[in-house]
């Protein structure tokens, strides 16, 4: 795995450091050589080991739910919800105090290790949906915390000009994880007689290793240090301001940040759960409980491959375009749902499909805020698009299982396919006019 430039001691035939403020043709060829920095490996594999975990939970829990518990379509998008939306305000905490402190690799340990140790709360909750709900909740605040820190860490690994390449690439990691973790379900399943707290504490054991790697081999990149004139002297001799909460907020003043927070939450708001295309696929083409876990092994086998190639034709062509395309799949993925395809071919392409949305949006997304955002600020930055997503799917997830219940899922899957449609003419308005978001890469 060659390392990028950023990541490489000097080889001595570099230009003075005077004269490096503009990257040279020789740079240039080496950070398109170089596939991505050992810091975005090395977080890629913390991610892949801990998406292993969570998916082997997440794989059964609609089951579990829905017919184990017998939850109505609303309780469950309530569930749903709070699953990936309600801590969605921790992810702003993260980012902020991951640059307030210029910890950002502290910040994301902390956050692994949350959601390491709900896994085992799993076991004691048994039957009560209020403690089902609080583990969750537990879980998601660990996810909130983590996820800032850990994408501003990638963005500091790697050159601007190769940011979808590098997040393509984690994203490709991560997405392995989460088509073995279905997998593991169900062969822990089949070893443990069917036991559902073998799963948890496998996850458990999963979960902890993840922390360890991190711990390991990912090295933090703290922010530069501003201008020490305004910095009170230490004994050692100057000391950076550390970050405010007026700074925080005042990224939102910035038109590029604040339109890329609000078509993130509008897209959020047209996004239904994976759970519920998942039992809508069930339920459509009555497939039995057994093979449900491999719905999800499915769209991860799409994403996983597709997540590379995607960064890289983003940065190419611009991922502005990229990421619309990977919500128009999104759209006729929920048309599909209900419509005249069935059988083998609507489960292929509908997983594919759906594969392909998650490869074409959630990286390039992050690869997209991370240029426009300062250094010093760009965990709270990124953390700042995401919550706004986050907040915006719990909505998403309540609405559409009230739907489901008031009009049936076909209908309401229809109207979530227009939503989408909707959410995309939005983003295109609020982006596509904004220069520094649609150019298809960011100087170096």
């Amino acid at each position: 795995m060659y390392l990028s430039t950023i990541d490489r001691p000097g080889t001595g035939d570099e230009p003075p450091a005077e004269a490096q403020g503009a990257p040279t043709d020789r740079q240039r060829r080496r950070r398109r050589l170089a596939l991505v920095s050992g810091n975005v490996v090395a977080l890629g594999t913390v991610s892949l080991i801990t998406d292993v975990s969570s998916e082997m939970v997440s794989a059964v829990l609609p089951l579990y739910l829905v017919l184990g518990l017998q939850l109505s379509p609303l309780a469950y998008g309530v569930v749903d919800g709070v699953y990936t939306g309600a801590t969605a305000v921790l992810r702003v905490v993260g980012g902020y105090l991951a640059d307030r402190i210029r910890a950002r690799k502290l910040m994301a340990g902390i956050g692994y290790a949350l959601s390491a140790v709900a896994k085992l709360g799993l076991i004691a909750a048994g039957r009560s949906m209020a403690a089902i709900g609080f583990v969750i909740a537990v879980d998601r605040m660990g996810k909130g915390i983590r996820t800032a820190p850990r994408d501003a860490l990638i963005t500091a690994s790697t050159p601007p000009d190769a940011l979808g390449r590098a997040f393509g690439v984690h994203r490709t990691m991560d997405a392995v994880g989460a088509f073995l973790g279905p997998l593991v379900a169900l062969a822990v399943l089949a070893a443990a007689g069917q036991s559902y707290d073998a799963v948890f504490v496998t996850s458990f054991c999963l979960a902890s290793l993840a922390v360890v790697v991190l711990v390991l081999f990912v090295r933090d990149h703290r922010p530069p240090a501003p201008a020490a004139a305004t910095a009170p002297a230490d004994a050692a001799g100057t000391r950076p301001p550390t970050v405010t909460v007026r700074e925080a907020l005042a990224l939102l003043r910035a038109r590029p940040v604040r339109r890329l927070t609000v078509a993130a939450g509008l897209l959020g708001l047209a996004t239904i759960g994976d759970g519920f295309v998942y039992l809508l696929l069930q339920r459509r083409e009555e497939l039995s409980v057994v093979w449900f876990p491999l719905l999800a092994v499915g769209t991860s086998l799409a994403y996983l491959l597709l997540a590379a190639p995607l960064g890289v034709l983003a940065d190419r062509f611009g991922r502005l375009t990229v990421m619309i395309a990977g919500y128009v799949a999104l759209t006729v993925t929920y048309l599909l749902l209900f419509g005249p395809v069935g059988g083998w071919p609507l489960l292929g392409l509908a997983l594919a499909l759906y594969g392909f949305f998650y490869a074409a949006t959630d990286g390039i997304l992050m690869a997209l805020a991370g240029p426009v955002l300062p250094e010093r600020l760009r965990a709270t930055g990124i953390a700042l698009v995401q919550t706004g997503q986050a907040l915006a799917y719990l909505v998403s997830s309540v609405l559409f299982g009230l739907a489901w219940q008031t009009w049936g899922p076909a209908v309401a899957s229809r109207v979530a396919a227009a939503c989408v449609g909707v959410a995309v003419v939005a983003t295109l308005v609020l982006l596509g006019t904004e220069p520094s978001l649609r150019r298809a890469r960011v100087a170096s």
